[in-house]
């Protein structure tokens, strides 16, 4: 091939990529008519299909798949019929009036393609100045990842996240090698094949999903019951300090009896009034079969075989006008059970991945968990809405004097919401291993699981990016839905750099991982989806991801390290233990007289808050190492550190990456909890602690090009502790971790201390 068409064919792939698709175009177009070019003729017109289908022109792009049709490489041919297949049906949806079938109207923000049903594209590589691209043939190694074309293999570091379209091609590159597939900004999927005849599985034990079930109510109804009684604790001490009024008589009753009648009706009515909610706040409306049966058969064939076998109606449709994918079940009942969906999932998953994730859901009304759950929702999400509320109202007042009380209302309503969610994020885990399994049953189909699952990752990942935070039906949604958007940050925009087996092994080796799972509401990904590859070598598929075997080596004493704090408390019960028989012991033998002091046990307490305060001074050091230029980590070695399965947050890994800031703006982000760097290596999770006094605020740099400097933490989120915050014009902000976890020690101390010396 001529230079000259290498380095144009080269520029092409690297606009198309970038999101210029009409430099591409103009870039490949010469080539893709040549025909002396051979291979490099063809890539053209592979990558002229992806660009015209983007920029909308769906006539072009369909010439030209015809075109390859023709060719002589059956590869080729299986690839462009694939995409003449997903062309035609985009060319007829445009025909179509959606708006007439559901009610709602285009998202302003859609991308031409935006109905091509496939993953997102992964961010965009592009070569340096000093590296020039090479020419690579990848040959075939197996027979179910078969060569197509060879591509130029682009080693590059720099990087510009692109906004990502909202459904490229669904198996668009499935004869494609992953790196070549990577290359044109698609994800390669295996397409595993589904079970033709399947045995049913073993009968899974339910006694722990039921008791967890029964222990989130119990959890929700205490912690309520506790914030109940101090509000009106609260309220009758204000009004005895105040003059001329006094105390109701009514607060100083006991809450129980009443507080668990109200549960028990919310949960009986909640079908109604989570459909009043979710169409108020968030545009829910009716969705109907015929319109489900357009987007996928299979989903509207399994849930009407599902509900006839278990003589169940069938449950009632919703839809979210959300780009995200998402999908969620809620009722007190089968016979009233509501199964809502968003457009961004019917947009961005294929038929079978469609019908499998309704699957899941069907497993939750068969286990009967979606009750509590409906539950959980309906007390939570009018709360989150008063901190929306009050959050905007707060942005809304130019004085800081008034600002700062509104901000600290907010504040604290936000972590009345987290508290009351909490109750409920073991059961949340635990149900979705339960779902996936009736789901995989139902279908035969658990290689679809994964695709889908993987797919609604990269789908709510490609919305944070595009949004630039966590929008609030996210984050108010989320104990209920699929996959959680803390997990999909990484893992739905790491694909261009990392593969998934590598990016989830951690989830599959390390032997710690469960411990780091305690505060999420979704569990580990390559956790649940090892499982479902069991099921799929239980009725001998292939599997679409393939996990290696090999154990993780993780040193015990790191571990012990990392939960010092933590196991400071049972070595401050064996201290109390031994202070309470020293003195026993003492008095007994009349040597000395103090076991007035500890006749009421308080000085346990002394003990524990010591124990806590010096595990977490032995772990300072090592969970905040000093950060020198030598050891500093940068862009190019996230992947590195994001596929290591022996790392623990205790491994600080000190980095310096660049970046876009994303996340919400104003009071709703006043406690840092949305903080989110879009590098060229994909989305990580920022902790940051807010340090009184700085003239620079977190949130005055979000949405800026900034560095970040601080440790990196491979836990079950991948996240940064932010040291410091630097702009291009200078502007830093520092964050004092480290200076916290003292001052926490500290108090812990000398609180503990005091307790232990006066009883």
């Amino acid at each position: 091939m001529p230079s000259h068409a290498k380095s144009s064919l080269e520029a092409g792939l690297v606009a198309l990529k970038q999101g210029n698709y009409q430099t591409a175009i103009a870039q490949l177009e010469p080539i893709a008519s040549s025909q002396s070019n051979g291979t490099a003729s063809l890539q053209a017109q592979v990558g002229l299909v992806m660009a015209y289908a983007r920029t909308g022109e769906v006539s072009q792009a369909i010439a030209i798949s015809q075109n390859l049709i023709e060719s002589n490489n059956p590869q080729v041919q299986e690839w462009a019929t694939r995409a003449l297949e997903h062309l035609t049906k985009r060319k007829k949806r445009d025909r179509e009036s959606k708006n007439v079938e559901t009610g709602f109207v285009a998202f302003e923000n859609s991308t031409p393609d935006s109905s091509l049903n496939s993953p997102s594209v992964t961010p965009p590589v592009t070569p340096t100045s000093e590296e020039k691209p090479e020419v690579e043939v990848i040959e075939t190694k197996s027979d179910d990842i078969p060569a197509m074309v060879p591509l130029p293999k682009l080693k590059a570091t720099v990087a510009t996240p692109l906004p990502p379209p909202t459904a490229p091609l669904n198996g668009f590159m499935g004869s494609v090698t992953r790196t070549q597939a990577k290359l044109f900004g698609v994800i390669y999927w295996r397409q595993a094949q589904r079970a033709k005849a399947w045995q049913p599985l073993r009968k899974p034990k339910l006694i722990p999903l039921r008791l967890l079930t029964a222990g989130t109510f119990i959890a929700l109804f205490w912690v309520m019951r506790e914030i109940l009684k101090f509000a009106m604790g609260f309220i009758n001490l204000t009004l005895v300090k105040l003059p001329y009024l006094e105390p109701l008589q009514l607060l100083y009753s006991n809450p129980t009896k009443l507080l668990l009648t109200v549960l028990v009706i919310l949960i009986a009515v909640s079908p109604w009034l989570l459909d009043l909610l979710l169409a108020k706040l968030y545009g829910q409306r009716e969705f109907s079969k015929d319109v489900l049966n357009g987007h996928s058969r299979e989903a509207v064939r399994v849930l009407q075989r599902c509900c006839q076998q278990r003589h169940w109606p069938l449950p009632k449709l919703r839809i979210l006008p959300i780009a995200a994918p998402i999908i969620l079940t809620y009722g007190s009942l089968p016979r009233n059970a509501r199964i809502v969906v968003s457009q961004g999932l019917l947009e961005q998953l294929a038929d079978d991945e469609i019908a499998i994730i309704y699957a899941t859901q069907l497993g939750h009304i068969a286990h009967w968990d979606f009750a509590v759950m409906s539950l959980l929702l309906l007390v939570t999400l009018p709360i989150y809405k008063l901190y929306q509320r009050i959050s905007e109202l707060a942005d809304k007042i130019s004085g800081k004097v008034w600002r700062w009380p509104v901000t600290i209302v907010a504040s604290l309503v936000y972590g009345i919401w987290g508290l009351l969610t909490g109750t409920g994020l073991w059961l949340s885990r635990l149900r979705l291993y339960y779902s996936d399994r009736v789901a995989s049953e139902i279908t035969g189909n658990p290689n679809a699981l994964i695709r889908a699952l993987l797919k609604i990752s990269i789908g709510i990942a490609a919305d944070i990016q595009k949004e630039e935070h966590t929008s609030w039906q996210l984050e108010s949604l989320n104990v209920l839905t699929p996959v959680s958007h803390q997990q999909s940050l990484s893992l739905g925009t790491i694909a261009s750099n990392l593969s998934f087996e590598s990016f989830l092994k951690w989830d599959t080796a390390n032997p710690y991982r469960q411990w780091f799972t305690i505060n999420n509401s979704h569990p580990l990904m390559g956790d649940r989806i090892e499982r479902l590859c069991k099921i799929a070598r239980h009725w001998h598929l292939d599997t679409e991801l393939h996990f290696a075997s090999e154990p993780s080596r993780v040193k015990r004493q790191s571990f012990l390290l990392q939960i010092a704090p933590w196991l400071g408390i049972p070595l401050g019960i064996l201290f109390a233990a031994l202070v309470w028989l020293t003195w026993q012991l003492a008095f007994a033998l009349k040597f000395l007289n103090l076991k007035w002091i500890y006749e009421d046990w308080s000085f346990i307490t002394g003990c524990l808050l010591i124990g806590f305060s010096v595990g977490t001074v032995m772990r300072i050091n090592s969970f905040f190492p000093d950060i020198k230029s030598p050891t500093v980590q940068t862009d190019d070695y996230l992947p590195n550190l994001l596929a290591d399965p022996s790392a623990l947050p205790i491994d600080s890994v000190s980095v310096r990456l660049v970046g876009k800031l994303l996340g919400r703006q104003g009071t709703s982000n006043s406690l840092a909890q949305d903080l989110i760097l879009q590098s060229s290596a994909g989305l990580v999770k920022l902790h940051h602690i807010s340090w009184l006094g700085q003239s620079v605020n977190h949130q005055d740099l979000i949405g800026r090009q900034i560095i970040v400097t601080g440790w990196f933490r491979r836990g079950a989120t991948p996240w940064i502790d932010i040291q410091t915050l630097e702009t291009q014009s200078g502007k830093t902000i520092h964050s004092p971790h480290p200076i916290w976890s003292t001052f926490l020690a500290v108090a812990a101390q000398a609180l503990g201390a005091y307790v232990f010396l006066t009883g």
